[in-house]
């Protein structure tokens, strides 16, 4: 808005000081009877019609002054923000999972990764239950509620269930039978596990596999399947041998889906039967 110059002039003349707002603003009027209150109403009727600027006693060089327009503008074209640097979760996990040397090392990367948003959500880390060196590995998808209040896999109802299937083929998880998750940690309400949450972890599971060194791996539910042999649709996996991390590896049903569907025992009876002639023979 440009400034509109307003004063009175007279040979005999008289200064008012006036505040308005928060500024302080000098009027000039001639000495003719006009008083304070009349001055000020003078005043404020200029400044509704847009007068912005009082006549001072020096002249000023508005052309000296800076120009705003010019700063508003150049910190319109100033450099955006930098983004965050994006980091690579997955190779964060291979770097983490290749420098570990044994299953204790294992344990502890994973207990200092903080990339996956799981571990907010969970109590505790859930690595691996059973017998390190077992010929059997067995790989569950995740942690449930029970797991994730005691850090160990497949306990509760589902758990027994499993010692109940595994002694029926002279299996125990505190002698030949090595137990871990896709997951260590639990999923909220728990969901299944995403794409990129079983993704990020699988270097961890094939380091986990590597170092475990079992004969044959047993992987539970379509989670396991997708995560190991990249495959689900576990009805018509169930019960075939496939290869994967250099090992033979055999579907079953996941305990949990077991309690759901009881009627399905019957062939997770015969996937145990198949797993033990395969230990039998030397796998």
């Amino acid at each position: 808005m440009n400034s509109c110059m307003v004063g009175l002039s007279g040979r005999r003349s008289k200064v008012y000081s006036l505040s308005l707002g928060q500024k302080l603003v000098r009027l000039r009027v001639m000495e003719s009877g006009l008083d304070y209150h009349t001055a000020r109403a003078l005043l404020e009727w200029q400044i509704e019609l847009g007068a912005t600027d009082a006549i001072v006693d020096t002249p000023i060089d508005r052309y000296a002054l800076p120009d705003k327009a010019a700063k508003a503008k150049k910190a319109v074209v100033a450099e955006p923000p930098k983004k965050p640097e994006q980091i690579d979760a997955a190779a964060v996990a291979q770097r983490a999972a290749k420098a570990s040397g044994s299953l204790p090392e294992l344990r502890a990367s994973l207990e200092a990764y903080d990339l996956c948003e799981l571990k907010r959500g969970a109590r505790q880390l859930v690595f691996a239950d059973g017998t390190p060196g077992a010929r059997v590995m067995i790989i569950g998808e995740a942690p449930g509620r029970d797991e994730d209040r005691e850090g160990k896999p497949f306990v509760g109802r589902a758990g027994q269930l499993l010692d109940r299937m595994l002694a029926a083929i002279d299996l125990d998880r505190t002698q030949n039978v090595y137990i871990t998750n896709v997951l260590p940690w639990r999923p909220p309400q728990n969901r299944d596990p995403k794409p990129e949450e079983i993704g990020m972890m699988k270097p961890f599971l094939e380091r986990h596999v590597a170092l475990a060194k079992p004969d044959v791996l047993v992987v539970m539910g379509n989670i396991s399947c997708q995560a190991v042999l990249g495959k689900r649709g576990i009805t018509r996996l169930r019960g075939r041998w496939d290869q994967a991390l250099d090992l033979p590896v055999i579907p079953m049903f996941h305990p949990a889906y077991l309690l759901r569907q009881p009627q399905m025992k019957r062939q997770a009876w015969a996937d145990l039967l198949e797993l033990k002639a395969r230990l039998e023979a030397g796998a």
